[in-house]
């Protein structure tokens, strides 16, 4: 049996959490390898609504172990009151379902407040975050300054790792004119969610070592997308962590054989949050026909997307990047009843025509997009779940995914409902 990796292939928000529900229910293992609660994922189980920020997809359903790898930063406060929050919906969640790398960085308040002064700066570049400390946690990770999950457990060691974390943080707030942070306050807030949090910490690369070991279904749950990866994503306006699916290995503690199966997930159209290019985004009242029938607006921060046609050239370079093996293309229905559709297929650039979306950030908002016109259909494809059901010209268009992209589709998704899939491939078959 195969493992398999999620990831998106877009921007994020692509329909990951109604797949990635689907694949749970048959894996025995669920990892989250990367990212914060910056992340939203909306599942619908037997008529109740979770919305996941931090959790992995698997929690909610019994039997199975939910894994937050060390390439995951932890907000412990938020986690405690995810649990909390999940857990009031009948939801059991202990040490034996839930087990978080002890080596996992920690998101602490001065982050989201270092977070929120630039943001606000006129001064600095607006990236559009969530505002949640996500940023600031990985870069005192790869400053090696963090305070990790295990140094909560040695209060000499947390003391330690706080002075060293405020030698910096607060040269960054005396620059922004802010009062510097109260070190004991920062220390008591640590020791008193310590025990909370602690139960869940364990050497995660062990016990997913041991899993893999005894043939278990291990199924690594992606965040954002891989054009916000931090490498290969239309920097700066990015994440501040690897999205791609290579990050699954790294960010778990596994090695990258343990990955058998890379399933990209992109919507049949395009959409972004937050600031950076959008070379299909479309400003007109198709963008916003788009917004509305596809009820584009964030799980995490509410805020509405942005909307255009669908960049099968961005998505070639996307599943390129992540290695993908199969495809799954959402809300495909959210396409029904346009009278004419479009692709595009590459970009002008400087008089130039080109197959790929380069890496400067004025070549990037200089591109134009190249379309290709497809014939719409008037035809309901919401709720399909064969090919029988689908109107000719939307399995056209599926099909012209297909080899502009260069992967085949393996799932199609026609509907926010979890059953209503056309099923193509089982990646759990490899």
């Amino acid at each position: 049996m195969a493992n398999v990796a999620v990831v998106g292939a877009q921007w994020g928000d692509e329909g990951k959490g109604k797949v990635v529900d689907w694949l749970s229910e048959r894996a025995d293992v669920v990892v989250r390898f990367q990212g914060g609660h910056n992340a939203g994922h909306t599942l619908v189980i037997d008529g109740v609504t979770y919305k996941l920020s931090l959790l992995p997809s698997g929690i909610v359903r019994p039997g199975k172990l939910s894994v937050l790898g060390g390439g995951v930063v932890v907000d412990p406060w938020a986690l405690v009151e995810e649990i909390e929050e999940i857990s009031a919906r009948g939801v059991t969640i202990t040490p034996d379902n839930l087990v978080i790398a002890d080596n996992a960085p920690l998101i602490l308040p001065v982050h989201s407040e270092i977070d929120v002064l630039r943001e606000s700066s006129n001064v600095s570049t607006r990236i559009g975050t969530t505002k949640r400390g996500i940023g600031p946690a990985y870069e005192d990770k790869v400053g090696r300054r963090a305070v990790r999950l295990i140094d909560l457990a040695d209060e000499d060691v947390l003391a330690a790792r706080i002075d060293t974390l405020l030698e910096h943080h607060n040269a960054l707030r005396r620059g922004f004119g802010r009062n510097e942070v109260d070190r004991d306050e920062l220390i008591a807030g640590c020791r008193a969610i310590a025990p909370k949090v602690l139960p869940y910490a364990d050497c995660v690369w062990r016990r997913l070592d041991d899993a893999r070991r005894h043939g278990k279904r291990i199924l690594f749950e992606g965040a954002q997308g891989v054009m916000l990866d931090v490498d290969h994503g239309t920097y700066p306006f990015v994440t501040s962590s690897h999205t791609v699916a290579g990050q699954a290995a790294a960010g778990s503690g596994m090695g990258p054989g343990a990955v058998d199966y890379v399933l990209a997930i992109t919507k049949a159209y395009t959409t972004r949050v937050g600031e950076g290019p959008f070379p299909t985004e479309l400003l007109d009242e198709v963008g916003q026909r788009l917004g509305e029938r596809g009820h584009e607006f964030g799980t995490v921060t509410g805020r509405q997307r942005r909307c255009g046609w669908f960049d099968a050239a961005m998505v070639r370079q996307s599943l390129t990047t992540c290695g993908a093996t199969g495809i799954v293309l959402t809300k495909l229905d959210v396409l029904d009843g346009f009278e004419e559709l479009k692709i595009c297929t590459g970009y002008k650039s400087g008089g130039d025509e080109i197959d790929f979306f380069p890496a400067g950030m004025g070549a990037q908002a200089a591109v134009t997009p190249v379309y290709e016109t497809l014939p719409g259909w008037t035809e309901s494809t919401e709720g399909a779940r064969s090919w029988g059901d689908l109107p000719a010209a939307a399995v056209k268009y599926v099909k012209r995914v297909e080899e502009l992209t260069g992967v085949p589709v393996a799932l199609l998704s026609t509907s926010p409902e979890r059953e209503d899939m056309i099923h193509m491939h089982d990646p759990f078959e490899g």
